[in-house]
């Protein structure tokens, strides 16, 4: 029963990665073929994205957790939160999802199913951008669950997501397995093989800054925040 029950979450975080990395190639893909302004472009890879993630954490959510991102099980591995084999076993399942899911978005708009791609995203702006991009998601994250409001996660995390796309100089990948998943595919979303080791690198610095800030804001149980220091009946004892 435990087995099948990894086998249940392991295919959700599956399946989530890969109608994540195919909503983020594909709707690269048309929004090249219907505009040639990159601003009209990247809006629409933007907004269908946004929706995707939204739906995908809704739909999945109650049965993995909807990681969708290797960062996001690391930390909880991390955090003793989740055993190390079982992230392991979401880790595998998000990058093969990823891949097979830049795949389907190739094949659906009669491109080679793997090309790969030769658009060089370098620089220590944009790694710089992936840092605040992932850092950002852990804190979303971990705002919700250590509050207790992770059924706002369809929300905020997608939004989080969408207003880095605009005000990260990375466009917000935030994601190693998406990262390795959009390296297949020489469209709008594609990044160069080169690119994806530095990329991801950055990312779990990222990861690491937002799990820190996570801890500083948002301690544990045992360890609640002090108290304002208000004046009359507003101060009351600490929850």
């Amino acid at each position: 029963m435990k087995r099948r029950t990894l086998i249940r979450r392991a295919s959700a975080e599956f399946l989530g990665t890969f109608l994540l990395v195919a909503t983020v190639v594909g709707s690269g893909i048309m929004g090249s073929l219907l505009s040639d302004n990159l601003a009209l472009t990247l809006l629409i890879n933007a907004l269908a994205t946004v929706a995707a993630l939204g739906v995908l954490i809704w739909v999945l959510g109650p049965t993995s957790g909807a990681h969708f991102n290797p960062v996001v099980s690391g930390v909880e591995i991390a955090r003793r939160e989740m055993p190390v084999a079982e992230g392991v076993v979401f880790i595998v399942a998000q990058v093969v999802g990823a891949c097979l899911g830049a795949v389907l978005a190739n094949v659906m708009f009669r491109l080679p199913p793997v090309e790969t791609s030769g658009t060089v995203r370098t620089g220590m702006g944009v790694w710089i951008g992936e840092i605040v991009a992932t850092a950002g998601l852990i804190l979303v994250i971990g705002a919700l669950t250590r509050t207790g409001r992770g059924h706002l996660g369809p929300i905020l995390v997608p939004a989080w997501i969408g207003a880095a796309y605009f005000f990260t100089s990375s466009t917000s990948f935030a994601n190693p397995a998406v990262t390795i998943g959009r390296s297949l595919t020489d469209t709008f979303a594609g990044i160069a093989p080169v690119s994806v080791l530095p990329f991801i690198a950055f990312q779990i610095i990222g990861a690491i800054v937002g799990a820190v800030l996570t801890e500083w804001f948002y301690p544990r149980r045992g360890l609640p925040p002090e108290p304002l220091d208000l004046p009359g009946p507003v101060h009351g004892p600490p929850r």
